[in-house]
């Protein structure tokens, strides 16, 4: 009895300690059973791709391939990287380690379905037989695109993409490996098994979602972080706050619906579970620390090594949790660009940048969210600097919101959507490209109508 007895007073510890909000006291746990005929999840499972960090580790990507047997590899990169050390340093071990390679440096920042396509096209009329992304989200998933619909050449295109604009249908055949060198601090895209996308003909971002596409080894290399622009490194690091704040807030995986019938089903983005919980977390104290040095100094070692990480830790963390309303209206934002040209940003194209596109809307998303939760928008805000201590619960989203607003100001982000090219006017478009994000916005720990959109978005039009 005594050991059963220190378990009852374990478990009644932990209950203690977790958040009670409704969104996520997780007490009813012991009740699932295994019967997919209940109407939401009772399990969830952690994938994530091999990391391997260190200054200078790139050199090592040679050996690498020597030893996993290359005969012909596919190195993608884009226009602006092919020039940089990042990828001087992969050739230079590729060459030195007697690799066979070929190299595709179109990849656009901010990928349509017409250069994953291009790129894809390059995979089929060669026999690779691993792939190497060397650079940031934009390379790392077009690489992803390219192996899978090489591996599978009878695909048709939207037969992966996640619905409801493809038919999402499961990944089933063996992939070749992909080796990741990430030269931002920001998507994460080392550790997860998504690829995104701009969908031209609707003007708004998709992408495909399957744990058979995450990397087979991340090489997250801090050298490579130094090149970055005062701008790129900001928005890279809009992109972890955001990844972190939206899996740690997101739906919880046993209130996800509906129960996968089969365990290939259940999708990359599970909901909020406790052990996503501890990388987000994480990931939100580097950020809180480090993300202003890393932005103001290219030379602080230190604080960009630490936001390299923080990605990576954010990235395990959502890339199992997912994400929720800040990401699927950012869609729209990104998509539906007129003419908006970023600072920092070398490309031929009108571009807001992802990250700045997912933290333009976070002052208003969680201050709508926070009700569903407030311990956990009040934890976040103490994270990143707030004095907590006299606020109410119900008043945890407006203090979040306000934390986040000083963040960003302090980080001398655009005065809100206005600022990027947007009018009230726009908003309808926006509403109407977010819709389709259901694999992401069903993931908001509140429930959200058009109308919620629409105020939403209204209320991003300015920011301070």
């Amino acid at each position: 009895m005594a050991g059963r007895d220190r378990i009852v007073h374990l478990l009644r510890q932990l209950e203690k300690a977790a958040c009670r909000c409704p969104a996520h006291s997780h007490t009813f746990h012991q009740a699932s059973g295994h019967d997919c005929g209940r109407k939401t999840d009772y399990a969830f499972e952690m994938a994530s791709s091999n990391i391997r960090y260190g200054e200078g580790v790139t050199r090592e990507i040679g050996m690498d391939l020597q030893n996993m047997g290359a005969r012909n590899v596919c190195l993608m990169t884009d226009n602006n990287l092919s020039q940089l050390s990042p990828v001087e340093a992969v050739l230079e071990s590729l060459v030195q380690n007697g690799v066979n390679y070929k190299v595709y440096d179109n990849v656009r920042v901010e990928p349509t379905d017409s250069s994953f396509k291009e790129a894809i096209a390059f995979a089929k009329k060669e026999t690779f037989d691993i792939y190497v992304a060397v650079g940031g989200g934009s390379v790392i998933d077009t690489c992803k695109a390219a192996n899978l619909y090489a591996c599978h050449p009878d695909a048709d295109f939207l037969d992966f993409v996640n619905a409801p604009i493809g038919k999402a249908k499961p990944i089933t055949g063996v992939l070749k490996p992909l080796i990741a060198v990430p030269t931002t601090a920001g998507t994460g895209s080392e550790t997860t098994g998504v690829a995104i996308f701009d969908f031209e003909k609707l003007k708004a971002k998709t992408g495909i979602a399957s744990r058979a596409i995450k990397p087979t080894l991340g090489i997250v290399d801090p050298l490579h972080t130094l090149h970055m622009p005062e701008r790129v490194a900001a928005n890279s690091g809009f992109d972890v706050l955001c990844h972190a704040l939206e899996s740690y807030t997101a739906l919880p995986y046993n209130m996800r619906s509906p129960c996968p019938p089969n365990p290939i089903n259940r999708p990359a983005y599970q909901g909020s579970n406790p052990i996503s919980d501890v990388w987000s977390r994480h990931a939100l104290n580097v950020v809180a620390k480090y993300m202003k040095r890393a932005v103001n100094d290219a030379e602080d070692v230190k604080a960009r090594s630490s936001m390299h990480l923080a990605s990576v830790f954010a990235g395990i963390g959502f890339g199992n949790a997912g994400v929720h309303l800040c990401h699927g209206m950012s869609y729209p934002i990104a998509g539906n660009v007129k003419t908006y040209m970023a600072k920092g940003y070398n490309v031929d194209h009108p571009v807001v940048p992802h990250g700045l596109s997912v933290v333009l809307t976070s002052p208003a998303v969680f201050a709508f969210t926070a009700s569903m939760c407030p311990e956990r928008h009040l934890e976040a805000a103490e994270i990143l600097g707030a004095d907590v201590s006299n606020t109410k619960r119900e008043d945890a989203g407006l203090l979040l919101a306000d934390t986040l607003r000083q963040f960003l100001y302090d980080l001398k982000v655009e005065d809100g959507l206005s600022a990027v090219g947007y009018t009230k006017d726009d908003i309808p478009d926006l509403v109407r490209g977010t819709i389709p994000q259901e694999r992401v916005t069903k993931l908001s720990p509140r429930e959200h109508t058009e109308e919620d959109l629409t105020n939403l978005f209204e209320a991003s039009l300015k920011l301070y």
